[in-house]
């Protein structure tokens, strides 16, 4: 792989660290990690598969060397904690393993970080299908985050490390761990990021589970979250 060096200094600007909660992702692991090295990362990206199965599963059937891997307990708050405790980048970027970065995502992550106004941010985002209800979906989505800076896992999370580590890291909860960590980065008055480029995810879950069922799902559990009723009790819906 091409090295970064001459890129607009980015491998001197910055070093990223990309941590990937898994579970039973044994069929598309080797491909998102073609994906990421596919955007010439030598020298300025480390990726670190964080496996949720206590047998490894998914990281024994990794291809590629050079990839860290690390097997924590089930829960992504639990494995992106894990993964970002070994971390040795400055940037912490945290992304499933269906995902798909644009390819201008680390330039862009470098140069929003690069004046300190914001401790880190995420992307807009697609869902990979031609339907018509799920761009309307992810159109929602992009525009929900713009508005209230607080923008979901599936957009791909990225932060300062230092930072992340003074405020905490995830809280271990079974779900709605991004939402509670980007409401505490707002409280302590940090600032986020919303690139306009797109990440785009797979869209297996609306596919399995109906557009309009997980949609309107997801938007109950977030209300419901907001009102106050913990991820432990809304865990039983998801």
């Amino acid at each position: 792989m091409a090295g970064l060096g001459g890129r607009r200094g980015l491998s001197e600007r910055c070093k990223f660290s990309i941590v990937v909660p898994v579970l039973h992702e044994e069929r598309g692991i080797n491909a998102f990690i073609r994906h990421i090295y596919s955007m010439d990362v030598d020298g300025i990206c480390e990726i670190i598969v964080v496996d949720g199965d206590p047998s490894g599963s998914t990281v024994e059937k990794i291809d590629y060397g050079g990839v860290r891997t690390v097997v924590a307990g089930r829960g992504r708050a639990r494995q992106m904690n894990a993964g970002a405790a070994t971390a040795r980048g400055r940037v912490l970027l945290f992304i499933h393993a269906d995902t798909r970065l644009p390819g201008c995502a680390l330039t862009k992550m470098s140069d929003a970080l690069e004046d300190g106004q914001y401790v880190g941010g995420a992307f807009d985002l697609a869902i990979g299908s031609d339907r018509f209800l799920l761009k309307v979906v992810s159109s929602l989505a992009s525009l929900r985050s713009r508005l209230t800076a607080v923008p979901y896992g599936d957009q791909a999370i990225f932060l300062r490390k230092d930072y992340f580590d003074t405020i905490g890291r995830f809280k271990d909860i079974p779900l709605m761990e991004d939402v509670e960590l980007m409401r505490r980065v707002k409280k302590r008055g940090g600032k986020i990021c919303i690139i306009p480029e797109r990440v785009t995810t797979s869209s297996r879950r609306w596919d399995e589970e109906g557009v309009l069922f997980c949609t309107l799902r997801n938007w109950a559990l977030i209300i419901s979250y907001y009102l106050g009723i913990s991820p432990e009790r809304l865990k039983r819906f998801y």
